[in-house]
């Protein structure tokens, strides 16, 4: 589970912001929305993000989702940038490194990142892990001498003098230790356990207009647990699908095109399979009219762009829950009705697990829930001042909430700031 994400000098944030899922003294939703770690800390599994347009919402997104990209980027050469971005609205800030830093349990483990990097190179990069309640350093990049030098903690994982060797003549001064990992054939204890929770655990960024529906076809292919579920879904939404069907066909692909993928030897079976491959779903309908029930099938191109969206984001939040891990969903609003997201919300809490869930929405309803189906730790806002440089902050922060007759009205009439500035 993510604990805290700090960045410093990366897009609209100049200076230190952090995204805290650390739970308050709070005892409201103990087990649906708090989880508690073997370690005793008790960890939140929901984060709404609110603010005004370009405000910074989803940089905060941005930063989680760079540091995963990170982890696996290889560069070509030397030359190529991080990727890295600093805050561009200031004299000073561009020349200043980014500073990002990411605590989470893997495990059962509680780890904590820290990078520093410029739009050229890493300048320093850490990854240690709690044994005890003091951190214990897995490996260290650090400048020396104007030189980055790499250090592996030898009493967690000795490693021969070729190894360490391998090891640091693929990382490259623009990439992270963690994508040169994966170029040398040993095992690195911890080390490991931290790079797989980021592969597999925190998922990628459902942006407003990705295609989550494709994505929903390809894993519903051979999945019936996950058709069961969708329909489940589905029918709670009032939507009158009643059948899935997908079947794949032959892509649209020049008979050119097909040979060279078919002969391309660095992709596997199954990358080819999918290229080659078009996966098409049809949906039964049940309706009920003067001549009793009938059932209509409907190509996937003519469902309701709410119900693709709700059928891709409900595959999303059904991994996520499987696999205990991460999903992060950019204006979760879009294309969907606000008792629909409330619904969603709601069946992704009641699940428990270690499983989270960090949304952004102007969807302000919401805070109307605060105390019932979310708490005041959960919302955090962001809000862009006169400098172009973004805050953020939590609702916890503020006193007398619970004497706040309605928290939507509140915000809307700029209590908690984070509003569009319209005169």
């Amino acid at each position: 589970m993510l604990e805290e994400l700090t960045a410093k000098n990366f897009l609209s944030f100049r200076d230190e912001i952090s995204l805290s899922f650390e739970a308050t003294n709070d005892t409201i939703g103990e087990g649906l929305v708090v989880t508690t770690m073997p370690d005793g800390k008790r960890l939140l599994r929901l984060g709404v993000i609110y603010g005004a347009n370009a405000s910074g919402k989803t940089n905060v997104l941005v930063a989680l989702s760079g540091i995963k990209h990170f982890w696996e980027f290889m560069p070509k050469d030397i030359d190529a940038g991080t990727g890295w971005i600093p805050f561009r609205f200031d004299t000073e800030t561009p020349n200043l490194p980014t500073e990002l830093s990411l605590k989470f349990y893997a495990k059962g483990k509680r780890f904590w990142y820290i990078l520093r990097v410029n739009e050229h190179q890493v300048l320093e990069e850490k990854l240690s892990y709690y044994a005890t309640v003091r951190p214990t350093m897995l490996f260290h990049r650090t400048m020396v001498e104007g030189r980055l030098q790499l250090t592996v903690n030898p009493a967690v994982n000795k490693l021969s003098d070729v190894e360490l060797q391998q090891l640091q003549i693929n990382c490259f001064d623009n990439m992270s230790f963690l994508a040169a990992r994966k170029k040398v054939n040993i095992v690195l204890s911890h080390i490991d356990d931290a790079r797989e929770w980021m592969r597999y655990q925190v998922f990628e960024t459902i942006a407003p207009d990705l295609n989550m529906f494709g994505y929903a076809k390809t894993r519903l292919e051979d999945n019936p647990e996950l058709k069961s579920y969708l329909l489940k879904k589905l029918s709670s939404a009032d939507f009158n699908v009643s059948g899935i069907q997908t079947e794949r066909l032959a892509s649209d692909i020049p008979s050119d095109m097909i040979q060279m993928i078919t002969n391309n030897n660095d992709l596997s079976e199954e990358a080819k399979r999918n290229i080659l491959t078009d996966i098409h779903a049809k949906f039964e309908h049940t309706v009920h009219n003067e001549r009793g029930e009938e059932k209509y099938i409907l190509e996937d191109e003519l469902e309701s762009r709410g119900t693709r969206r709700l059928i891709g984001i409900e595959s999303a939040l059904y991994g996520a829950n499987k696999k205990g891990a991460l999903l992060p969903i950019d204006e979760i609003e879009t294309s969907m009705h606000p008792a629909l997201i409330e619904h969603v919300l709601y069946d992704f809490l009641k699940t428990g697990g270690e499983s989270q869930l960090i949304v952004t929405t102007h969807f302000d309803y919401l805070l109307e829930l605060v105390d019932d189906l979310i708490r005041t730790d959960c919302v955090w806002f962001t809000e862009k001042g006169d400098d172009g440089a973004t805050s953020l902050y939590s609702l916890a922060e503020f006193a007398g909430i619970n004497k706040i007759r309605s928290l939507q009205r509140a915000y809307r009439g700029g209590r908690f700031g984070a509003t569009p500035n319209i005169d």
